[in-house]
């Protein structure tokens, strides 16, 4: 299957390839928004071209809410449905965007702003670890409007959660940034918060134009909005939690937090025609212990998170971590022997992630091949079918977004579902799950142990 896989994906390459020689070459007549006059580090060619831009609007205050840590809270898998989705059209679908969106619409779902806060504020981006085992649970995930996963040192993987609609206030552990996290800043505009980077990455945010845009303890924004919360077995650097709205509040203060609006997604209720069924997306990344899959439930219209073999739930609320869109780009993955990750003592990672490439698009159980674009250091990401300039239209709602190696090297698409609550329940009862407490994020790499005591999760229907 997987071979198949990849013979598709390559004649989608082509096609794209020829799309993008169209486009890169037309005349840019308009003015640039989000341009960032600093451009990231790079060992790569850069396309120079973007799409038209938008306006942005003004900026209000917002509240301040206040948390106290929460106890972890018991996995329970939700969903293991059999039959297979269909699309049903509609004669008056709604679209939205992805170049222009009604006022009170946000470019990152789709859907209404849910108060004057949401609309007036700046997107967020956090960072959010996911590696060793022992930070999962993490919090604070389902409420973000899109979540970026995408490989580090070692095959593991991290988020980017960007917040607009809702906030929290308890997310992490929040981690490091990294060389991806400066380019998704300029994509959407954005606030980064993160626990600190290596020496390079901290240079270039101090000599960027957007500097006052990173919220970091390594920048000297501290408690609030980042503090401590120590826990017996977890190591100091698996601690620290944020507050968003705090966070909005640093940039506030900053005179930092206009509500600019984003654009490149486009959105519509009913799915694009020619869709083909996929209920079951699997993530194979080099690591033994990092897995990513995302199941299908026709129920609810939503995908389901598993990590690992064991349902990825979020600590605060207890429920599997669902999304609406799953988004899967190709990207090239270049080794920079010029910059080392303090953390690992490895080769940082760049991710090639502006140009164009191979995209999957998944909703409402179908899915969508088509090519992404994006113009380095500038505002937009957008979704076209292959061959094509007609958008890719998301199912209005939450969105995350896998970033893997070219020809989705990995990826598993299928339109069964694997038994997935058995492998949980599996790995449960055997204790091979291997959660680590440890003080480096390098030993992890090396010597998987087991970890006892871990839950059995709920039989479901």
């Amino acid at each position: 299957m997987r071979r198949l896989l990849w013979v598709m994906l390559s004649m989608g390459a082509l096609a794209a390839g020829l799309v993008a020689s169209a486009i890169w070459t037309m005349p840019d007549t308009k003015a640039s928004a989000g341009l960032q006059s600093t451009p990231p580090p790079t060992n790569t060619p850069r396309p120079t071209h973007t799409l038209p831009p938008t306006s942005p609007p003004t900026n209000t205050p917002r509240p301040s809410p206040t948390h106290t840590a929460t106890a972890t809270a018991t996995p329970s898998p939700t969903h293991t449905p059999t039959d297979t989705p269909t699309a049903t059209p509609s004669p008056t679908p709604t679209l939205v965007g992805p170049n222009e969106y009604p006022e009170n619409f946000n470019p990152l779902t789709g859907l209404p702003y849910p108060s004057e806060d949401a609309r007036n504020r700046r997107n967020l981006i956090v960072k959010v670890s996911n590696f060793p085992e022992v930070v999962r649970p993490q919090s604070g995930l389902d409420k973000a409007d899109i979540v970026f996963e995408y490989e580090v040192e070692g095959g593991v993987t991290r988020f980017a959660a960007i917040y607009r609609s809702q906030g929290t206030d308890f997310v992490g552990s929040v981690r490091s940034a990294r060389l991806l996290d400066i380019e998704l800043v300029a994509m959407f505009d954005a606030l980064l918060a993160y626990s600190g980077s290596n020496e390079w990455i901290r240079q270039y945010i101090l000599e960027s134009d957007w500097k006052w845009r990173a919220l970091s303890p390594h920048l000297g924004v501290n408690c609030p909005p980042f503090c401590r919360y120590p826990q017996e077995g977890k190591a100091w650097e698996h601690t620290l939690f944020g507050n968003t709205y705090q966070m909005w509040e640093v940039a506030e203060e900053r005179q930092v937090n206009e509500g600019h609006p984003g654009r490149g997604f486009a959105f519509s209720d009913v799915p694009d025609p020619n869709g083909e069924p996929a209920v079951d997306i699997f993530i194979d990344y080099y690591n033994k212990r990092q897995d990513t899959r995302w199941q299908y439930n026709p129920a609810d219209g939503r995908y389901y998170r598993w990590n690992t073999g064991l349902p990825h739930i979020d600590a605060e609320t207890g429920k599997q971590l669902a999304a609406d869109n799953i988004i899967v780009l190709a990207a090239e993955h270049i080794d920079r022997p010029d910059i080392y990750e303090s953390e690992t003592g490895s080769t940082v990672i760049e991710t090639v992630l502006w140009g164009s490439g191979d995209a999957y698009v998944f909703r409402d159980g179908l899915w969508y091949k088509g090519t992404w674009w994006h113009a380095q250091g500038r505002t937009g990401l957008w979704l076209t079918h292959a061959g094509s300039d007609a958008p890719i239209h998301l199912k209005p709602g939450q969105t995350w977004v896998e970033v893997v190696r070219p020809f989705m090297w990995g990826v598993q698409v299928a339109n069964e579902r694997a038994d997935m609550p058995a492998t949980s329940a599996a790995i449960y009862a055997t204790q091979t799950q291997s959660v680590i407490q440890t003080a480096t994020a390098i030993a992890p790499y090396i010597t998987p142990t087991p970890f006892a005591g871990t839950p059995t999760p709920v039989n479901l229907p």
